[in-house]
């Protein structure tokens, strides 16, 4: 909670689990909505997609040939060829006609005298896609909860499904003070770039107190103005317009990190490094859009082992860049990220807080970096 004496000042840091639980408890799912599928890549399906009819409808030919019925070519050989009626002919995609169910074809078809024939037998249902062969009635495609990839849309599309039920929650994401402070508004991109890629939808704000006054946002996050400074005000500002939940966070980098709510609305307070920016996303920021989804907000592992020790601070969970090298999770950072550090990661690990680190050739679950 809120410091008495003044908001911006740390009293005590909320371990990393804490501060996760208390946005638990108070960030809800948005209302799901009806879009398109050509603008549902990225969001989060609030209900299951079920196909209403069979796909195909009817037995369609997979390849360019002539449509046969397969047992009356069961002799064919160029010694003895089957003739073929030109009516045979398909291309691919279309519908077989009745009485047959294969499709020779044509490198096993001869022409002589102006008549076609196969030499050479197909298999019964070779070269087709029979009614239903993709999808039958009913079949769910994706479940509620999983997020829509550009592979779903297209088999959605294919399906005959024109729109689904997705929440797309709006998040407003600003600078804490106007202007274009270099580090501050790459940390505002990288955060607009990661909520946007979890399936949020951005909005922006010139400064804190604009973007907390956005009635229009399901969420806000503010990028920097969360320390001691002189000119750090983001705290005092959501202190005096809504409520401190958590005030400075035990994780590093971060730990001046604060959540709260303007009303229903959660506002997310986030330090001015592009370093601990990135592990308030990993750690914080990714679960609040998840809640606010209702998707997964956990990320696919590698397993790895530390490719050399690295020590931690008790007290303090530590979100730590990696290089992956097959196996090996090299440790290149510890507090403050360099530049060079940020742009040779290629994933990350998490030490607890009850960890003073891990010894060489620990094992640790390396996850991606956005």
């Amino acid at each position: 909670m809120a410091a008495e004496h003044d908001p911006q000042q740390m009293t005590r840091l909320t371990p990393l689990a804490e501060a996760t639980a208390r946005i638990d408890a108070l960030v809800k799912p948005t209302a799901p909505r009806r879009v398109a599928i050509a603008a549902a890549a990225g969001r989060v399906l609030t209900e299951d997609v079920v196909v209403a009819a069979a796909v195909p409808a009817s037995t369609l030919a997979l390849r360019d040939g002539y449509a046969v019925a397969a047992e009356a070519l069961s002799d064919a050989t160029s010694y003895a060829p089957v003739q073929l009626a030109p009516t045979q002919r398909v291309d691919a995609g279309a519908t077989l006609p009745a009485g047959t169910d294969a499709v020779a074809p044509l490198d096993i078809v001869v022409e002589r005298d102006g008549r076609f024939a196969a030499i050479a037998p197909v298999a019964h249902g070779d070269g087709v896609l029979t009614a239903g062969g993709d999808l039958g009635a009913g079949t769910i495609l994706r479940r509620a909860g999983a997020v829509v990839g550009d592979k779903d849309v297209a088999a959605f599309a294919a399906a005959g499904i024109a729109e689904v039920a997705v929440r797309e929650p709006r998040v407003c994401v600003a600078p804490a003070r106007a202007g274009r402070d270099p580090i501050i508004m790459a940390a505002v991109d990288l955060f607009s770039s990661a909520v946007a890629a979890a399936g949020g939808v951005i909005r922006r704000a010139a400064d804190c107190a604009a973007a907390l006054a956005d009635t229009e946002a399901d969420a806000i996050i503010v990028v920097g103005g969360t320390g001691a400074g002189r000119h750090d005000m983001s705290v005092r500002v959501l202190a005096s317009a809504g409520q401190v939940e958590v005030r400075g966070v035990a994780l590093m980098p971060g730990e001046t990190t604060t959540f709260g709510m303007m009303g229903q609305r959660p506002v997310l307070l986030v330090p001015g490094r592009v370093d601990a920016a990135l592990a308030v996303w990993l750690t914080l920021g990714r679960h609040l859009v998840a809640r606010l989804t209702g998707g997964p907000s956990d990320t696919w592992g590698t397993r790895a082992t530390v490719a050399r020790k690295h020590a931690s601070l008790l007290g303090l969970a530590e979100v730590v860049p990696v290089h992956l090298s097959g196996d090996q999770a090299e440790p290149i950072a510890s507090g403050y990220w360099p530049l060079q550090a940020l742009v040779r990661a290629n994933g990350w690990i998490l030490v607890p807080s009850e960890s003073e680190g891990y010894p060489a050739g620990a094992e640790v679950v390396v996850r991606a970096l956005p």
